[in-house]
């Protein structure tokens, strides 16, 4: 099972390690406007449907992933 922090970095292209735990868009250099597009669309195929606009824009920072990934489990 993907986790929130795999996913996230792979999506920034980054190793987990490299991730701290409060990470959020824009607290670092790669999790720009086109990365933050290619975590949503990680997370729509992770759950196997599109996340509706509010969801899709509540998602700022890794627990916001973490829950998005539980919700849908």
């Amino acid at each position: 099972m993907t986790t929130a922090r795999a996913l996230l970095a792979d999506a920034l292209g980054l190793p987990e390690s490299d991730l701290p735990a409060d990470a959020r868009i824009g607290s670092l250099d790669q999790w720009d406007s086109l990365a933050h597009a290619r975590i949503l669309l990680a997370l729509e195929e992770r759950i196997g449907k599109m996340l509706d606009a509010e969801e899709a824009a509540s998602i700022e920072n890794l627990s916001d992933i973490a829950a998005t990934l539980e919700r849908h489990r």
